[in-house]
């Protein structure tokens, strides 16, 4: 089955960030199979024809972190610090999941991901990594899942609390059951939650399992203050130091936030060590502006590291739409280096595309549109006052643009979106399913969110 788009802006984000005005691309079964001067002689008699009259075509966005699991337990942390967050809100919520919630969490993911053209993302880790496969099996998106593996630390519930050789020997039942399932779309990597709640013996043993079974591992690093200090309190080092003495710190290690590397102001030690080994790295800018602090993308950038973008999980960012999260990353960070010419638009772009795609280990099967490669695509309308007049066109997919524009979306050559209607899941049903789901694991974990204003119920 052939679909030529056609008189559309193509933004190809290839090797050379090639703009094909007025250019198409030609997909085949599950890959590009042209791109740009489409000859027509390639397109088949019975090919799905769309003439985009003007409209962009990009690769599908790529979320390099967010919480599946977490999607029905969007409010659960507003405007509480860190710990409050951990241990009174977010632990107790998640650790009263089941597997089914776990499931109707990662379809509800999935519907906002669509939505904002996200075609690819890693999930750091719930407890069922049953359930989001199977929810990311029937959303029609690719998925990297990741168990959330904790062996030690103060305040784990009890139905958390588990030996090293017990969360190893579960990655590995989980890993074997569902890599490469679902046409290769779901795959599974292995977990480390934070330094706090890994042993040293874990992160080792998780480095030796991923480089044995060809896997990336998954991990919150250098994410807020209270790390810094304990890992300075404990081994006079921080995180990034700690692991490159591991062993773990590589080219197979997807490190998110990494907010609070140490001795900024002094050194770029733990950013040289990021370039040397590889290390890939995941920026989260809305949650990162709650309560973590401001990673230093600025300073990656012109070292020549490559970061990606991700949205985190709705009880800290409360949204999934990456989208917002592109805009969020060209403000912030003009914003408190009080120079409005750092992390351009266009670098903005390339992390949440190819620079995503090469953060999840699969830079040569998507990220890009180019022929060979998958079939990951978007198709933006600019019509309409949020971004038009458009004069700058790459600007204004990062500046101007919200997820309304993102009309269509396609992962491995199949429509997920057509025309804002998502195809692959029932909106409605999983909308209400999660509303009455949420209510319940609130009740079960005995959280109670405080009123705000006075409420007079009627």
């Amino acid at each position: 089955m052939q679909t030529y788009l056609k008189n559309g802006y193509i933004v190809s984000m290839d090797q050379r960030d090639t703009v094909f005005d007025g250019g198409g691309v030609l997909v085949e079964d599950d890959c590009i199979t042209a791109v740009g001067n489409v000859d027509p002689r390639l397109v088949k008699p019975n090919a799905e024809v769309i003439d985009l009259q003007g409209k962009y075509v990009l690769p599908g966005f790529v979320n390099t972190h967010v919480h599946t699991s977490q999607q029905i337990s969007r409010g659960v942390g507003d405007d509480v610090d860190f710990i409050c967050w951990l241990h009174d809100r977010m632990w107790p919520f998640e650790s009263n999941m089941t597997e089914e919630d776990s499931y109707v969490s990662t379809l509800m993911t999935s519907l906002e991901l669509i939505r904002s053209g996200v075609t690819s993302f890693a999930e750091p880790g719930g407890q069922f990594v049953s359930g989001m496969a199977r929810g990311t099996a029937e959303s029609g998106l690719r998925g990297k899942l990741a168990k959330s593996v904790m062996d030690c630390g103060e305040g784990l519930p009890e139905i958390w609390q588990r030996t090293m050789e017990q969360e190893l020997e579960q990655q590995v039942l989980d890993l074997e059951k569902y890599h490469n399932t679902a046409d290769g779309r779901v795959q599974v990597w292995f977990g480390l939650r934070t330094i706090f709640n890994n042993t040293d013996e874990l992160c080792v043993r998780t480095k030796e399992l991923a480089d044995q079974y060809g896997v990336g591992i998954h991990m919150h690093v250098a994410k807020a203050k209270e790390e810094k200090e304990y890992t300075y309190a404990r081994w006079g080092e921080g995180t990034v130091k700690h692991l490159e003495r591991l062993g773990v710190l590589d080219k197979n290690l997807l490190a998110v936030h990494t907010v609070w590397l140490t001795a900024a102001q002094l050194t770029d030690e733990e950013l040289e060590l990021f370039k040397k080994r590889e290390v890939k790295i995941s920026h989260n800018p809305a949650s990162a502006m709650r309560v973590l602090g401001f990673a230093r993308i600025p300073k990656m950038l012109a070292m020549g590291l490559r970061p990606s973008i991700g949205t985190d999980g709705a009880s800290s960012s409360n949204h999934m739409d990456m989208v917002d999260e592109m805009w969020l990353t060209s403000l912030i960070h003009k914003g408190w280096r009080l120079d409005p010419t750092v992390v351009p638009s266009q670098d903005i772009l390339r992390m949440a595309t190819k620079w995503g795609s090469r953060a999840l280990l699969d830079e040569d099967l998507y990220g890009s549109l180019e022929c060979g490669k998958k079939a990951d695509l978007i198709v933006i309308d600019p019509h309409g006052p949020s971004m038009m007049p458009v004069n700058d066109k790459i600007a204004a997919l990062v500046t101007a643009m919200h997820s309304a524009n993102i009309q269509s979306t396609m992962c491995d050559g199949k429509w997920l979106m057509r025309d804002r209607k998502i195809l692959t899941l029932d909106e409605e049903a999983i909308l209400k399913e999660a509303c009455d789901r949420a209510k319940a694991i609130y009740k079960r974990a005995g959280i109670e969110l405080p009123d705000r204003f006075p409420v007079v119920k009627i």
